[in-house]
């Protein structure tokens, strides 16, 4: 029987376990260790979504480096609203720097290409994408990704950090909209 819960007027069901999210987090973590160690790194995460996998991922990273995060909104309700507002920007200096974005999610790519644009402004040695979920059959860009936990379809998800109008950010698993 697969688990269902209510939040505000929707229905979702379980689509990724726990256990999943954590064996792709593992994974991430393994080839940024492998790749970015003697680096200068700095992590940069994507509030609010990306906070459960930005503290789970760097738990798992084993060379110096630093964190911070930054917040840009860009959806309400169900869908991209396609505009992004800067809401707190940043106070680190990362020329020089190898900047690894964190995101919970990539679909469209728009808030992505909206960072990397803001972040080349910096001078950094090098930009790296690190996502939790990647929706590749909804991205329209060309920014590489770098580090992806897992592929997902172009379905509304909400837990481990994504939310439906903030709320089941708190949500241990990923849950997908049962579609009426």
């Amino acid at each position: 029987m697969t688990k269902r819960i209510k939040v505000l007027d929707k229905e979702f069901e379980v689509s990724i376990p726990s256990s999943e999210i954590q064996k792709a987090i593992l994974s991430v973590a393994e080839k940024m260790n492998s790749e970015l160690a003697g680096k200068k790194v700095i992590f940069l995460g994507i509030l609010n979504g990306s906070f459960m996998f930005a503290s789970d991922l760097f738990k798992k990273i084993n060379f110096p480096c630093q964190i911070t995060f930054l917040k840009i909104a860009s959806y309400q309700g169900t869908s991209s609203t396609g505009k992004l507002k800067s809401l707190i920007g940043l106070n680190e200096d990362l020329e020089g720097y190898t900047v690894v974005v964190i995101e919970d999610i990539v679909d469209t790519g728009h808030t992505l290409d909206h960072i990397v644009k803001q972040l080349k402004g910096f001078e950094p040695a090098e930009i790296k994408i690190a996502t939790l979920l990647y929706k590749p059959d909804a991205y329209k860009k060309d920014i590489k990704i770098d580090y992806v936990g897992i592929e997902i379809p172009n379905d509304f998800i909400i837990g481990y950090g994504l939310d439906y109008n903030g709320y089941a950010r708190n949500l241990e698993d990923i849950y997908t909209l049962v579609k009426s």
